[in-house]
């Protein structure tokens, strides 16, 4: 018998145990993990860096991150935001460093100094974590007039008065929560590059410069399948944009792959965007200016830097215009140049499927946000039940925003879990 269970030995769940412990001393609590290593996604994250949060401090613009949970995070990071976090592992000794990007990491650019503070602050406050523990059935008992949490572990049971459940995306725990009555919004990827098989970037990989992207909606899309109209239009992004082997990536696309995860999951990942790689111009005027500069450059068009783009991206959309390498700016053709500001400003590319990005897999999706009280993180169905990070319809772009989500969800279950046992002793 436990006073507290936390099914999940990852970032939210170690978080929520750890403040439990702080806040309330000699409550028994035990993670259960299900794998043998518990902080998995911590250690891979950031390219083993580890994304620890982002300096973002205002909690109405931090909240502006999450295309799903924007409005329920809004009083939850009033309570708990990216300073506290900053707080919270500078008093264990973990400085933490911000980057031009604002992504925050730890000074020794190390994942494992973030891993060693969780599992030596877990065994300081004595807290029991259990590896390959499998979950394998979650039920609320009555006994003596008392409700308590039944957890099946293997072929044994644990028993708690309060349980959170912090198991990401993980699909067999959402079966469980379903069974117990609640409402699991259907996961789709999120966080994804895009699969692109173009010349203008075929062999360019490595070219990164900042760019706009557009999703083309489809027209009468759900007319035709049946399903549920989702608006494409306005499905846009701006940011450093990344060209890969299979196509493209960097934030642009991954800011772009999260807004749109349930449109372009009913796209089935085929669909067409438009990217402007000038993002200052608009075609009207960047042709304007190529012909001020045909009226003064005699050199040619393709060894001509005329805008801050990568050498080898121009080559290719100079080609892609229809102007040879050896043509100079006095030949070349008003037609050619209104075909290049076409290019560098509303090129149309055909995407067909996704890439994972790295181990930074996300997913859409989770528990429905209507049936949480997000002062407590409980549940509104099952009184006693606490949710904390990913397992719940909540997710964010890059950048530490889905770590801070798990921060922030973690320290208020604790304190709703703390308020929960100490209303049950006073009574």
């Amino acid at each position: 018998m436990y006073d507290v269970l936390v099914i999940g030995g990852g970032a939210a769940g170690f978080y929520a145990a750890i403040h439990i412990a702080e806040k309330r001393p000699n409550t028994k609590i035990a993670i259960l993990e299900r794998g043998k290593d518990v902080l998995t996604k911590v250690k891979i994250s950031g390219g083993g860096r580890c994304n620890v949060t982002h300096a973002e401090f205002n909690p109405a613009d931090l909240s502006k991150n999450y295309p799903r949970g924007e409005k329920e995070l809004l009083g939850p990071f009033h309570t708990y935001a990216s300073g506290d976090t900053v707080g919270f592992f500078e008093e264990r000794g973990v400085a933490l460093k911000i980057e031009e990007d604002g992504r925050m990491f730890p000074v020794s650019n190390s994942s494992q100094t973030i891993i060693d503070c969780f599992i030596s602050e877990a065994d300081r406050l004595g807290v029991q974590v259990k590896t390959l523990c499998s979950v394998n059935g979650i039920e609320q008992i009555v006994e003596e007039g008392v409700k308590k949490w039944k957890v099946a572990v293997g072929e044994s049971f644990m028993y708690c008065k309060k349980l959170i459940l912090a198991t990401g995306s993980n699909p067999k725990m959402w079966k469980y929560i379903e069974a117990l009555g609640h409402t699991v919004v259907p996961p789709v990827p999120s966080l994804f590059t895009f699969n692109i098989k173009d010349e203008r970037i075929s062999n360019i990989p490595g070219v990164a410069t900042h760019a706009e992207v557009n999703v083309i909606p489809k027209k009468n899309f759900g007319k035709k399948t049946g399903k549920t109209k989702l608006d494409a239009s306005g499905l846009s992004s701006d940011g450093p944009l990344l060209v890969t082997h299979w196509g493209m990536s960097g934030p642009a696309i991954l800011k772009l792959s999260a807004w749109g995860a349930r449109i372009l999951e009913q796209y089935n990942y085929q669909f067409k965007i438009q990217v402007n790689w000038v993002p200052d111009y608009h075609q009207n005027g960047l042709l304007e200016l190529f012909l001020k500069v045909k009226q003064v450059e005699k050199k040619t068009v393709l060894r001509t830097k005329v805008l801050d783009i990568p050498k080898r991206l121009w080559a290719n959309l100079v080609k892609a215009a229809g102007i040879d390498d050896t043509t100079t700016w006095p030949e070349v053709s008003k037609q050619q140049l209104t075909s290049l500001s076409e290019q560098l400003t509303a090129g149309i590319f055909q995407v067909n499927g996704k890439s994972t990005f790295k181990e930074e897999f996300v997913t859409a999706g989770g528990v429905d946000l209507k049936e949480i009280n997000f002062k407590t993180y409980e549940s509104k169905i099952l009184p006693g039940l606490y949710f904390a990070g990913e397992i719940i319809n909540i997710d964010a772009i890059t950048g530490g925003f889905n770590f801070q989500n798990a921060w922030t969800g973690g320290f208020i279950a604790a304190n709703g879990v703390v308020e929960g046992l100490n209303a049950n002793i006073q009574k």
